[in-house]
């Protein structure tokens, strides 16, 4: 029987005023293998997949941004590469992967076209988002990419990963990408319509939660395992990328998938359980920013970039007068204003002797002393956090 509080869930209807799909400026859709690939074929799932590109289509006209985080490679190669039954070596997930990711990028990219919306593939380990020069590297792709206007198709780089750097499921994958990319929502659709207090498989009085305003331990202790034969997540992981996501400041949904228009059904009101951020993607990355990273140097200010950064504004080199420590590109840096005081932390786009070489410049001066064209701002305002000054 669940305790007082997951009854109180269970039964309540109220939703959270800020739960709203179209709502949400950048959202972040993980889509599992079982829904996407037929099991008695190993093909796509034709139908499903266009229905759900009509919902993604109808997002993207509305001026959001999405990215997918996909499985189905494996699946797919497998079928493609005449794989036998039964579990894989390493080494066999990893070549049914290499051909599974060109179907399926080909899917999405031959679906979307057909409302003029054009698909990037992104291909991620977890060491992209775990080392910070190529976390830097994955979040300014998948910025880019969204700022054109396209649509990023995340997976897991199985071709290359091994069993020590991966993910192991694209729950967390997905929730990674949506720290990444600081996304308002991420949507984990599911063979299932959200989180019971038992397994509805097993137990029929199992409550549906609507609501999940704190993800608690008596929570997480709900997660069972995967029943499904396709995929390798189950409620276990989903409550961990859930943890993840909520600590980037971003929304989570759990929702059924095998909806032909899975995404129209939530906007629609549609069950499916929310869990509830407590801040925003951006307060949740300047307080990460702010007390999680230890700065390595840090970067000495005139009074004109001073002033420029309490209105809000990026630092440009031309504002910096000494640059002290060694760094590396994304790494947290001081900032210091004239009269010694720490004004607040910052991610640096260069490293130390970078920095160095462009400091008092002006920025259309950087690619004629580094010898590439870089960022304009030494820190971009995304990526700085002052200190009550």
């Amino acid at each position: 029987m669940p305790g007082r509080g997951l009854q109180s869930m269970a039964s309540t209807q109220e939703r959270h005023p800020g739960l709203d799909l179209t709502l949400a400026r950048r959202v972040v859709i993980k889509i599992g293998s079982s829904l996407l690939v037929e099991a008695s074929t190993g093909r796509i799932h034709r139908s499903w997949l266009e229905a759900l590109c009509e919902d993604i289509a109808r997002m993207r006209a509305r001026g959001q941004q999405v990215v997918l985080v996909s499985s189905g490679a494996i699946a797919l190669g497998r079928r493609i590469l005449n794989m036998s039954e039964g579990s894989l070596r390493l080494e066999e997930s990893q070549a049914a992967a290499a051909a599974g990711q060109v179907a399926l990028a080909h899917a999405y990219s031959q679906t979307l076209s057909s409302s003029n919306l054009h698909v990037a593939q992104v291909l991620l380990t977890l060491s992209d988002t775990e080392q910070r020069r190529r976390y830097l590297n994955a979040r300014n792709t998948l910025k880019t990419l969204l700022d054109l206007g396209a649509v990023p198709v995340v997976n897991e780089n199985d071709t290359v990963a091994t069993e020590e750097i991966r993910y192991g499921d694209n729950d967390r994958l997905a929730a990674r990408v949506a720290q990444l990319v600081s996304a308002d929502c991420l949507v984990l659709l599911s063979d299932i319509d959200g989180l019971y207090s038992a397994d509805p498989g097993v137990d029929p009085d199992a409550k549906f939660i609507p609501l999940v305003p704190e993800l608690t331990p008596e929570i997480e202790a709900l997660a069972g395992e995967s029943r499904s034969g396709m995929g390798r997540g189950g409620m276990v992981t989903k409550l961990i990328a859930a943890r993840i996501a909520l600590g980037a400041g971003c929304h989570v949904a759990i929702a059924n998938g095998r909806l032909e228009r899975p995404l129209l059904a939530m906007e629609q009101g549609g069950r499916c359980t929310w869990f509830v951020r407590h801040r925003s993607p951006a307060a949740a990355r300047k307080q990460w920013i702010a007390g999680s990273l230890k700065p390595l140097g840090s970067l000495q200010l005139d009074e004109g970039a001073r002033t420029a950064l309490l209105a809000g504004k990026s630092l440009l080199p031309a504002g910096v007068t000494a640059v002290q420590g060694e760094f590396e590109r994304g790494d947290a840096v001081a900032l210091t204003a004239p009269d010694g005081r720490i004004l607040g932390h910052g991610l640096s786009a260069y490293t130390s002797a970078e920095a160095a070489s462009i400091a008092g410049c002006q920025s259309s001066e950087i690619a004629g002393i580094l010898g590439y064209s870089g960022r304009d701002e030494l820190i971009h305002r995304d990526d700085l956090v002052l200190f009550g000054v």
